[in-house]
This record gives C-alpha cells, structure tokens and sequence, in this order.
C-alpha cells in the first residue's frame, strides 16, 4: 500500500571544492587550492548549474541555503552576494530563510566576516575542531588555538548573532581532561550551537593509509558521558546525535535534511534530492565531481541521476528520522516516502522489544540506548 507523496521544504546545497590544505582525515570532494582560484568561472558555473535545477523547485520558495566544502570562506563576499543573488532570482527565498557558510579560523578568511554578512549570509559555521594547536597540527588544520577564538570574537563583532562551532573529540592521543578542556573552551563563548562529534577514520584519507593512535573505546564512553553533562549544564539541548543548541538555535537546513526534505545540490560532487509527487518517485541526483570537468561543462552538470526504490527510500527515512533525538511525528514516514508504516511495523516492534526504539504511538524515535546503538538498529533493518 502506498500513500500520497507531498512536497517537503526546499532547501539549497552549495559546494565550494577547495581548501588551502586537505585535512588527513576529510573524506569530503574537496580539493588543494592552486596558485589561483577560478572564483569567476566557478561563479558562472554554480547560476548556470542552478538553471537547470529550478525547475525541479516546483513552485518551492528556498527554506534554507549551506555553503559547505571544502572552505567556502576562501571566496570573496562579492562571489558569494553574486550567488545568493541568482538562487534569490531563480527561485526566491521564505522570508525567515536561514543561509549558513561554513568558515575556516585562518586569519585571512576572518577579515571577511563582515562582508559575507552583508552579502546575505546570516549563519556561520566554523570549523574550530580543537583550542589545542599540537591537536590541530595532528588534524593537519591551518590554524592555531588564537586563531580560532579571534575568528568566534570577530563572527560576533561583524553581526553573525548565529553561528556554529564544529569541535571533534576522541582525537589523536587525546585523554578525557583534553576533550573536556576543548569543550569547556568552545561553552565559554556561549555558542547557540554546537556540533560535537567523535574522529571516525573514514576510506580514501590519509589517516585510514596511515591510521594515528586513537583513544580506547573506555575512555570515549567517558568523554561522551562527562561531556553531555556539561553541554547540559551550559543550557544547551541535543536535538541530534552530535549537535546541540540553545532553544530557538537548530540548524533549519540540517533539520531538512534529517526530516527527509528535499534540496538542490549545485556545484562539483554536489548531490540532491527531489520529490516528485504526480510520478510518486523520489530522485537522487550527482554532479560533476571533479573541480575541472564541472567547469569545463556548459551543459547540465549531472553526473547521475536514480530513482529511490521503496526500501532505499526507508532505509534513507530511518537514517535520517531516527538521528533527532525526539525523532519525528509518524505521519511524516508516510507524508515523506509514500509507504505505508505497515511494512516497517514488524521491525520496528521488535526493536522496540530490545529497548532501542519507542513505541511508534505518534512519534517515530529511538531510545537513548537505540542513539548510541543506532548502526546495529539500522543494519538489522536490512536483514
């Protein structure tokens, strides 16, 4: 049995490819910048990439726009009004539009704070990682631990009022009293949101060729354990596995994305997801990955383009939903794949059984045991 496909929110993905250096441990499509970058000819290539995506907006105004990476924060404020321009025109933008940019602490990327603001952007988020600059040095960041809290000072004093800190944990010889002095470093800005994730050693990195020596599973839990606990005490409430935020301060497009909403990927290696209603299917699409041939393209830059199948599209809910800690409301399975929760409800049940997900009453959602166990949920599910 399948039920109506309706339109979700429409949100806007923009990939910027390059990076000064490439992190060992960045499993991302990004890139060493060169001598100089193509900011111009990239430009023309993102408004052009867009054309052709608009028509899959179906009448969407944009609910939320990411600048992801790669360092979007090597582009000047004038490329990047230039594109907020063109996804404004293209396809218009709701009124409390969220558009966050990803930043990198380098000094040369905080001098133009201000100018990002006025371009449009009104979210920042900034790739601290660690205070600690033999960690950084580790990470292979271009930063130090000045550099990052000049850049949290700066964000504030250019009008960035939101604004996010990326801050990695379980990194490299790192013991619980140096995960938690990052932290207490990070909560002493009183950040609005906090994205706060453990070191995964990802393929095709540098560190999976040549693994460093990461903290024992006993003293993660620990980190993990002791470091909710000051989140909480700071007032700031997880809404998803590693992101926490104070009321009113979740991220609106990552939010999207966990609710299985649709957006529009532009630029190399860029992906996207449409919903298309009146042919009751959901389409994946990919760009061009790498940096030259999506430029050297003047045509439409998809790469490929699939259609989800019934279990992808399940599947896919579930990784997502089951990430918010709250989970979702259950109509939202139906509204947003098309199925019927019949089919799930067996599984489910018996998850439910073990203590890993809750009774699916009105709400879909894991338990706190089912969050930390959420890999073992999904595979099962595959079963």
């Amino acid at each position: 049995m399948t039920t109506p496909l309706a339109l979700p929110p429409l949100s806007l993905y923009i990939h910027i490819p390059w990076c000064i250096r490439k992190c060992p441990y960045c499993d991302f499509n990004s890139h060493a910048a060169g001598a100089a970058l193509p900011e111009d000819e990239y430009v023309e290539a993102l408004l052009a990439d867009l054309t052709h995506e608009a028509e899959h907006a179906q009448g969407r105004r944009l609910h939320s726009i990411f600048f992801g990476g790669g360092t979007p924060s090597l582009f000047s404020a004038r490329a990047i009004a230039r594109i907020l321009d063109g996804a404004e025109q293209a396809l218009g933008f709701a009124d409390d539009i969220e558009i966050t940019l990803e930043a990198n602490p380098g000094t040369f990327e905080q001098d133009k704070f201000r100018g990002f603001r006025t371009a449009g952007v009104n979210r920042l988020s900034i790739g601290v990682q660690s205070f600690q600059t033999a960690q950084l040095k580790a990470l292979g960041r271009i930063h130090d631990g000045d550099d990052a809290r000049r850049a949290i000072d700066r964000s504030r004093a250019a009008g960035f009022e939101r604004f996010n800190l990326d801050l990695m944990h379980g990194l490299p010889g790192q013991d619980l009293a140096g995960a938690l002095a990052d932290l207490d470093q990070a909560l002493a800005f009183e950040p609005p949101h906090l994205s706060w994730y453990q070191l995964t050693i990802e393929p095709n990195t540098a560190f999976h060729s040549n693994p460093p020596v990461l903290p024992h599973d006993d003293i993660l839990g620990d980190i993990q354990d002791a470091g909710g606990e000051r989140l909480t005490r700071a007032g700031l409430t997880r809404y998803e596995v590693s992101a926490f935020a104070q009321q009113g301060e979740e991220s609106r497009h990552n939010r999207n994305y966990w609710q299985f909403g649709d957006y529009l990927g532009i630029g190399a290696g860029a992906h996207g997801k449409i919903t298309v209603p009146e042919r009751d299917a959901i389409v994946r699409r990919s760009k061009t990955r790498l940096p030259r041939d999506y430029l050297a393209r003047s045509d439409d830059r998809c790469a490929s383009e699939h259609e989800v199948t019934s279990k992808e599209r399940t599947l896919e809910f579930l990784m997502n939903a089951l990430r918010l800690i709250d989970g979702v409301p259950k109509a939202m399975f139906a509204e947003r794949t098309g199925l019927d929760f019949a089919a799930v409800a067996p599984w489910w049940q018996t998850q439910v059984t073990r203590g890993l997900l809750a009774p699916p009453d009105r709400r879909l959602a894991a338990t706190a045991l089912g969050i930390r166990f959420l890999d073992t949920v999904l595979s099962e599910w595959l079963q």
